[in-house]
């Protein structure tokens, strides 16, 4: 930290949410000369008392620019009220992990947000003693106002000047839980009225003067190579300044987005015509690769081989899903103005880093030259991880040296994608005089080993013998990760299993669960990620909560799951009901209980769960891209079916309280909402779902046992 007055007045605290600020960090000394580029984040004082804090991770709508300055504003013992917050940029030299994924902004920076406040607070301690000649010991701060043994009071507006010539004390002392003012009290995002008024904020809202717009005409199909193309009609289109092409793909320049849109759909272009996948081929891979022997073992536990062949009963099932686009409201685009002197890139994404990276070193210049400045993203969910988009539009402003936004259409965001890997997994248990002896994951996935499968998470430690096995095809269609990468998929097909295989051994799915985690307790295993303990205690709460262990009313079937992700524990309950005319279940309500540790703001986290359980339940029974020679079929919303409006359920949403460190909450209840969901409707059919999405399947023989 570094403290800095301000000409005008008051004073700049230099912060680095992630790690400590580096010597070298230079302090603007007029605020209102201060570039976005040139710092890394800061807390600015007024001489009125009021604190700006500079947020410096991207802002997906998970609401970390609301809840990290929560963190800073609760040590620093400022009113919420008279806090207001401001986005910085990229800046490599004194961040770590300006990222948005992974649930783990929170969790990575609560140690050092909290201690940032803390001294920022105990300055401003010392400069009141200063003023008053009396003991730092004898002043406290509190609410923005600082008072001594005599009763005198000074706002930290009043010390600011003082405070500037300080040292900071670098390990102040941090409130205790029960001493929070903010953190654990609901706050309103901090962007909402500038959202709800229409405020420019998202990327497709920046406007720099003399910027143009650009259109990309892509492959229309994964592996498709660029022939030859005519742009004649193209050039004919008002507005219309460049067309050129630059690898496999064809820009199109215009003065206004309707001239770029129409541009491209004028062009005429030529592909190669070699015979590409489609979704039968990767059914027909995938399963060939569960068949086969060529796998990589990620954990092997006992020996498998010997309990199977010892067992009275071998289960084994095999669970599909499809790809998935991402669906982000706000469809892909960046700003980039490329000159001489400098690379300036503007926009959403995930990887702003990566993202500097890829520009720097493809185009060939310093990275110190190019800067990235952060929009409010309108979703992301993974696909603003990979940043192509951001390199599209360096490259068109390279070629023609103008500041551009290039952005996608809804057609182009859907098939030009980064998707959600198809995947299938393998799962077969041993049972021997009733018991479980064994258990055998295997994964087949499209382009990685990883997306799907995560080899240390339950029931590993709870069964002696225990083995993972991963396979991999590589294939022209890119995927990403995907909202709970990992996990999205595998927690319903292991949840559907360990239920069907409770079934037959005839145990009941709570209270077996609860006994397996209880082997799991005092393990040395470093391996295991996930607290048997807290699991235990969110299974128990949601039973509790839903009333699960009472009879469900008439009509509501209920269904249970129970998972960790993301360094959070959840159980969730779904009732439905069946619909009699259409044969599909509606799902009436979910019952989720979250171990997250300390829960920052109670409002933005049941957002993230409510929206994470809906997502879940959405796309496990409507969510399907179907691929034809290497081009997906569907290319906007009339044909990709998301969850609607009438179809939520209500979710009641409850947090085990405690005082551990914050844990990942974006994405872990989207996990167990299938499986809880999959369940459910056993219950009310009989039929166990082996593949997603269940309204393709249900009412069928295909994919479904029972």
């Amino acid at each position: 930290m570094r403290t800095t007055a301000l000409a005008g007045g008051g004073i700049l605290i230099g912060v680095n949410f992630l790690n400590s600020c580096k010597p070298e960090t230079k302090m603007p000394q007029d605020i209102s000369e201060l570039n976005f580029n040139d710092f890394n984040a800061y807390i600015r004082i007024a001489d009125n008392g009021k604190v700006t804090i500079f947020s410096p991770n991207p802002e997906i709508g998970q609401g970390v620019k609301t809840s990290m300055p929560m963190i800073v504003a609760e040590e620093l013992d400022i009113p919420w009220n008279d806090v207001y917050v401001e986005q910085a940029p990229l800046d490599t030299k004194n961040f770590t992990r300006q990222v948005a994924g992974g649930s783990q902004s929170i969790r990575y920076g609560w140690d050092i947000l909290r201690q940032t406040g803390a001294n920022a607070r105990q300055m401003l301690i010392h400069a009141a003693a200063r003023q008053w000649n009396v003991s730092p010991g004898e002043c406290k701060a509190s609410n923005g106002v600082i008072t001594n043994a005599s009763g005198d009071k000074l706002g930290y507006g009043d010390v600011v000047k003082t405070a500037a010539t300080l040292e900071i004390e670098e390990n102040a002392p941090l409130k205790k839980p029960a001493e929070y003012k903010i953190i654990g009290h609901d706050a309103i995002n901090v962007d909402i009225d500038k959202i709800i008024s229409g405020k420019p904020l998202f990327g497709l809202d920046y406007r720099q003067e003399g910027m143009h717009y650009a259109c990309v005409m892509r492959p229309p199909a994964f592996g498709r190579k660029l022939v030859s193309f005519d742009d004649s009609e193209t050039k004919k289109v008002s507005g219309v300044t460049d067309v050129f092409r630059f690898g496999d793909k064809i820009a199109v320049v215009a003065t206004n987005t309707w001239a770029a849109k129409k541009g491209k759909e004028k062009l005429q272009a030529e592909w190669d015509s070699e015979k590409l996948e489609s979704t039968e081929d990767h059914d027909r891979i995938l399963l060939g690769l569960l068949d086969g022997n060529n796998f990589e073992t990620l954990r092997s536990d006992g020996n498998i081989k010997k309990v199977f062949a010892e067992a009275d009963q071998v289960i084994e099932r095999t669970y599909e899903s499809p790809f998935l686009p991402h669906s982000c409201m706000e469809p892909m685009n960046f700003f980039a103005n490329v000159t001489d002197d400098k690379v300036e890139l503007t926009g959403p994404v995930q990887t702003p880093e990566g993202s500097q990276k890829a520009v720097a070193e493809e185009l060939g210049v310093d990275i110190e030259k190019v800067s990235v400045n952060m929009t409010r993203m309108g979703g992301g969910f993974g696909r603003r991880l990979i940043g192509d988009f951001v390199m599209e539009a360096a490259k068109i402003s390279d070629a023609i040296r103008k500041p551009i936004q290039v952005f996608y259409t809804r057609e182009d965001d859907m098939t030009c994608g980064q998707y959600r890997p198809a995947i299938k997994y393998r799962i077969a248990a041993s049972v021997k005089d009733g018991k479980i002896t064994g258990y055998h994951l295997k994964e087949a996935a499209i382009n990685s080993n990883m997306y799907g499968l995560i080899p240390n998470f339950f029931p590993a430690g709870a069964i002696e013998n225990y083995q993972v096995d991963v396979a991999n095809y590589k294939s022209h269609i890119t995927t990403a990760p995907w909202r709970a990468p990992y996990t999205n998929f595998l927690a319903f097909a292991e949840q559907s299993f360990l239920d069907e295989l409770f079934e037959i051994i005839g145990a009941d799915p709570i209270q077996i669960r609860l006994d397996l985690l209880e082997k799991v307790k005092g393990t040395t295993d470093e391996r295991i990620q996930y607290s048997p303990e807290r699991m235990q205690e969110v299974i128990r709460t949601a039973v509790a909560k839903s009333g699960w262990d009472k009879p469900a009313p008439p009509g509501i079937h209920r269904g249970f799951s129970a998972y960790y992700c993301h360094n959070s524990h959840v159980a969730e309950v779904v009732d439905i009901r069946m619909d009699e005319n259409s044969g599909m279940p509606s799902v009436k309500k979910v019952t989720c209980v979250v171990d997250c540790g300390i829960v920052v703001n109670p409002t933005g986290a049941r957002n993230q769960v409510e929206g994470g359980i809906i997502d879940g339940i959405g796309h496990a029974m409507y969510g399907d891209l179907p691929f034809d020679n290497g081009a997906p079929q569907v290319n906007n919303f009339q044909k990709y079916r998301l969850i609607r409006m009438q179809e939520a359920p209500e979710v009641e949403v409850h947090f085990i309280e405690n005082e551990l460190s914050p844990t990942g909450l974006g994405e872990p209840a989207l996990p167990p909402a299938g499986g809880a969901l999959a369940n459910a409707i056993k219950k009310a059919t009989g039929k166990r779902l082996l593949a997603q999405p269940f309204t393709k399947y249900l009412g069928t023989s295909e994919k479904v046992i029972g």
